[in-house]
């Protein structure tokens, strides 16, 4: 009779051991859902990440909010992020910056792979080297070959020292032996302003805010950092065809989770927002910024930050560039 006891225990102990993970997964969430955007309102991160909350709060039913946490780059929000409960009811919307950030900020209160849990890519736009059209330069031949025989006459604007766009030069600059000078502005939208008046030189920006300005003839495009050229710029040639090999940059965006979340709802985050994405609407929405949707599973995020991390960690190592 103990022993009849003992198995039904046993079994049931068992079978409430199966049960949990999918019961937990069907009822979460039963609360609203915060998701941290480390990064000022308005910015390339919320344009990704606010479509993708209004459509998560009508999929899971509970409501999804933005939170705007800006500064240091993403990091302040992100530190933030890491100390708060492993519940799945807060999330972080990073971006490339925080595999960058991992070798720009020695003093970084976190470590983006150690305490969080990749979720799903969201977004990636492609980066493209523009130059004002007050030169001449047609093609990134004709920009090397000048920049060769005057070096230091160029200059580069970024939105800040570490940023993408900024070590996406970096890494230009040393595949091609030239030299830049660096004119780090405090935001896109105050180095947009001065590249459009003439006062810096050339940029490496996302597609989805330069396509504007170089249909307009405003700025010259000489070539995008993808392995394939864009549909909507057909005559816009790849860095690949230009001469310049592996240098493929994305400004991309992505979700996380805070390190010790139940993969149950780790998993049915990425599956409600891959899904999601895959709406005709939010289709519509990254063509028009030029922006490869993601949905790709956690193990493949988790790849891509790896690699991320080395790259980025090498290319500013190479570059020397420290911030405290």
């Amino acid at each position: 009779m103990k022993q009849t006891l003992k198995l039904a225990g046993l079994i049931a102990v068992i079978t409430f051991a199966l049960i949990e993970p999918i019961a937990l997964a069907q009822t979460w969430p039963v609360k609203p859902i915060r998701i941290i955007n480390p990064f000022p309102a308005g910015g390339g991160t919320d344009t990704f990440a606010r479509p993708l909350a209004a459509k998560l709060t009508q999929s899971l039913g509970q409501s999804v909010i933005i939170e705007n946490q800006g500064g240091a780059g993403g990091t302040v929000g992100a530190a933030n992020a890491a100390r708060t409960a492993p519940d799945g009811y807060t999330f972080l919307m990073g971006a490339i910056h925080h595999t960058i950030a991992e070798s720009l900020y020695p003093k970084l209160s976190y470590n983006i792979e150690k305490d969080f849990i990749p979720v799903t890519m969201v977004a990636q736009v492609p980066q493209v080297m523009v130059v004002h059209p007050k030169y001449p330069f047609r093609n990134i031949k004709e920009l090397v070959d000048y920049a060769k025989a005057n070096p230091g006459k160029l200059n580069f604007g970024s939105p800040g020292a570490g940023t993408s766009h900024h070590l996406a030069m970096e890494l230009f600059m040393k595949v091609t032996g030239t030299n830049f000078v660096h004119v780090p502005y405090r935001g896109a939208g105050p180095m947009m302003q001065d590249f459009l008046a003439g006062q810096i030189d050339l940029v490496f920006d996302g597609m989805g805010t330069s396509s504007t300005q170089i249909k307009a003839g405003k700025l010259r495009g000489l070539a995008i950092a993808t392995t394939t050229r864009a549909p909507s710029f057909p005559d816009l040639p790849t860095m690949e065809e230009s001469g310049v090999p592996g240098m493929v940059v994305n400004t991309w965006y992505a979700l996380w989770a805070i390190k010790d979340t139940p993969k149950e709802i780790v998993d049915r985050m990425q599956q409600e927002s891959a899904r999601v994405m895959n709406l005709p609407d939010m289709k519509e929405i990254w063509a028009s910024q030029l922006a490869e949707s993601g949905g790709n599973t956690p193990d493949q995020f988790k790849a891509f930050v790896r690699n991320e991390v080395i790259r980025w960690g090498k290319v500013v190592k190479d570059a020397n560039v420290v911030l405290n």
